[in-house]
């Protein structure tokens, strides 16, 4: 992949707006977004020969998303995946584009993450018959994220002496972000202090530890540098990515050691490999904070900071807008809305 850096550009982005009540179908949702990110490019219907998504059995097909668009496709694929999914979509695109099977790929998720179904241990997700991998969690309460995540988190705190009132920083410089952002769902700053009244859902998360269920739709598009040189706006290089790398073990987050360890620590080498350059070469950051704690773990496995430093890192400043290395300056997970990781990408390309 390596022969690969700067042959392949991000070339528009679009979204819907960001709520807990879209009040319209996925279907639609994708449409609306894929149409922005298509006149964000000045791209056609008939530019656009490619299309990709993910979803967990809670959206719409490329197929028919496509053909309310007016688009044939020579390139379709759609897979079950969240988390780092986008990444591995573009990584798939530039592959396919690669090898000849297209020429411009849309890629997009759509969700009504709140008003239909909830990543959380409610709503229809928690009315399914337990099955499959299901009978190994839900039985012993881990239905969410949260609760899976929990252990995990716990041990850190022990292991390295990280507090809440440390990890509080990544809510409280996300919600700073977010308060400078329209678009984004919560808006309004708040403090170490507030995060740790609000109540909790599972230790050591409290509400405001944890990321804002949405329903929403964004997208992206993905051509050649050659074909981006001609579009509307500034191409943005793809110089290494990674996507869908995953640790030993993952259904139970506490039974492989470094119990701490987070796939960065593997797709760190990857993405700078690809690149040529390394941590201290970076200015903003974007971090899946589907949690404050995710966001902490993530940015020292890519060698921001050492390992057990992350409370020291994300509490002294660096991470806010002014800082030395900002993260998610739209807010992210945590304030502006729940994606799946997508809206990380659109706000790194726009910055």
């Amino acid at each position: 992949m390596g022969n690969l850096k700067d042959k392949y550009c991000i070339v528009g982005v679009g979204e819907t707006e960001y709520s807990k009540n879209s009040g319209r179908t996925t279907r639609a949702m994708a449409v609306e977004a894929i149409k922005k990110a298509m006149a964000d490019t000045g791209l056609s219907p008939s530019d656009v020969d490619g299309m990709m998504s993910y979803q967990n059995n809670d959206s719409t097909f490329s197929l028919i998303v496509s053909g309310d668009l007016g688009i044939r496709l020579n390139f379709f694929m759609d897979v079950v995946g969240g988390g780092s999914s986008t990444e591995a979509m573009i990584v798939l695109a530039m592959g396919a584009i690669e090898v000849g099977m297209c020429k411009t790929v849309v890629i997009f998720r759509s969700m009504n993450g709140y008003s239909e179904v909830r990543i959380g241990g409610t709503g229809v997700r928690a009315a399914a018959p337990v099955r499959g991998q299901d009978l190994a969690t839900r039985p012993y309460g881990m239905t969410s994220a949260g609760q899976s995540f929990a252990p995990t988190f716990m041990r850190y705190m022990y292991d390295y002496g990280v507090t809440s009132e440390q990890v509080a920083h990544v809510k409280v410089a996300h919600s700073k972000h977010a308060s400078q952002n329209p678009k984004a769902l919560y808006k309004e700053r708040v403090t170490v202090e507030e995060v740790l009244s609000s109540r909790w859902i599972v230790k050591p998360l409290h509400l405001l530890d944890c990321c804002v269920e949405t329903d929403n739709a964004t997208a992206l598009i993905v051509t050649s540098a050659e074909r981006a040189r001609d579009l509307r706006q500034r191409p943005i290089y793809v110089m290494g990515v990674a996507g869908r790398v995953s640790k030993p073990r993952t259904d139970f987050h506490f039974v492989h050691g470094p119990v701490s360890r987070v796939a960065g620590y593997y797709a760190k080498d990857i993405v700078f490999g690809m690149a040529g350059i390394g941590p201290e070469d970076v200015d903003l950051t974007g971090s899946y904070d589907a949690f404050t704690f995710t966001t902490l773990l993530q940015l020292e496995e890519y060698g921001f900071c050492k390992k057990g430093e992350g409370g020291a890192y994300v509490s002294s400043g660096i991470i806010e807008l002014g800082g030395t290395r900002p993260n998610n300056t739209s807010g992210g997970h945590l304030c502006e809305g729940y994606t799946h990781g997508m809206n990380m990408v659109i706000e790194n390309v726009r910055q």
